[in-house]
C-alpha cells in the first residue's frame, strides 16, 4: 500500500524573526517580544493576535505513520532539543524516502505554507515535495498530474479544506469533528497555549499534544475512507483495531489519557 503519512505542526511567535524585523534590542526579553508583537497584531486585524505564518516559528512536527501490511508508527520527528531548521529537514527527508500519502486537517491553510516559509529562510533542499512533473525522480511525470502543492490534486489530502469543498466559511474544526466520530479529539491543550507552555519549558508536552492531534487526524482520514468506499466495514475495524493494539504497548501518558477518552 501507498504509506499514508498524517502529520500536524506546533508553533509559537518567532521571536528572532521579529526581533530582526523590528530592530529590537537584545536587552528585550522574548516574552517583550512577543506580547509587543501580540499588541501590534490586535491592533492590525481588530482582535486576533495570532501571527502571520511566516513569523511563525515550527517547534514540533508530529506524525502518524501507516505502511506495509500492519505498520504503524507515531512519533515527533527529531529530539526534543531539535532546531527549527532540523526538524523542518527531516520531515521533507521522509517525504523523499517514502513518498507518502499526506493528510492533514487545515493542511494548506496552516500546516504546509508554514513549512514553506520557514523551509525558505533555511534554504531546506525539499526536491521530492515540490516535484510538479519536472523533475528528476523516476516517477517524476505523474507528479505532473498529482503532486503535493497543486490544490485539487491528492497527494496531499487536506480532510478540513475537502470536506468543506473548497469554501472557508463551511469548514469545521478538528477537535469537534473528531468527538462527533467518536474520537478523542484534543487533550488539555490547543494551539493558543503552546507559546506559554514553551516558554515555561514544556516542549515534552507539546510534542505529545502535537502526536494526538496527528493521530486524531489519521482517524478522521480513515473514517473519510471509509465513507468514500476505499475501506468497507470490515477493512475500517481491522484499522482501528490496529492503531489502538499499537497505542496500548506505548509507554508516553497522553496516550493512556487518549486511549481513555476514546473508551468513553
Amino acid at each position: 500500500m501507498t504509506p499514508i503519512l498524517a502529520f500536524d505542526i506546533e508553533t509559537i511567535p518567532d521571536t528572532a524573526g521579529i526581533r530582526t524585523l523590528q530592530h529590537l534590542s537584545s536587552d528585550i526579553s522574548d516574552a517583550e517580544v512577543v506580547a509587543l508583537a501580540q499588541q501590534q497584531r490586535r491592533a492590525k486585524t481588530g482582535g486576533s493576535d495570532f501571527m502571520p505564518l511566516h513569523l511563525q516559528q515550527v517547534v514540533a512536527i508530529s506524525c502518524c505513520m501507516r505502511w506495509g501490511a500492519d505498520k504503524i508508527h507515531v512519533s515527533s520527528i527529531g529530539a526534543v532539543d531539535d532546531s527549527e531548521e532540523v526538524l523542518i529537514a527531516k520531515f521533507f527527508e521522509l517525504i523523499e524516502r517514502h513518498t507518502p500519502q499526506l493528510v492533514s486537517w487545515n493542511g494548506g491553510g496552516f500546516d504546509l505554507p508554514v513549512l514553506h516559509y520557514r523551509g525558505l529562510i533555511y534554504g531546506i533542499n525539499a526536491a521530492r515535495y515540490w516535484d510538479m512533473g519536472e523533475g528528476d525522480f523516476g516517477d517524476s511525470r505523474d507528479f505532473k498530474w498529482n503532486n503535493y502543492v497543486s490544490r485539487y490534486h491528492a497527494r496531499h489530502c487536506d480532510l478540513m479544506d475537502l470536506l468543506a469543498l473548497y469554501q472557508p466559511r463551511a469548514s469545521a474544526p478538528l477537535d469537534e469533528m473528531a468527538k462527533l466520530c467518536g474520537f478523542p479529539g484534543k487533550l488539555g491543550m490547543d494551539g493558543s497555549k503552546v507559546w506559554e507552555a514553551f516558554y515555561q519549558g514544556q516542549l515534552p508536552a507539546i510534542r505529545a499534544y502535537c502526536e494526538t492531534d496527528a493521530t486524531n487526524t489519521y482517524l478522521m482520514y480513515l473514517r473519510f475512507q471509509l465513507m468514500r468506499g476505499v475501506l468497507d466495514a470490515d477493512e475500517y475495524e481491522q484499522e482501528i483495531r490496529n492503531l489502538k493494539h499499537y497505542l496500548q504497548q506505548q509507554t508516553g501518558a497522553h496516550w493512556a489519557e487518549f486511549l481513555a477518552a476514546w473508551g468513553r
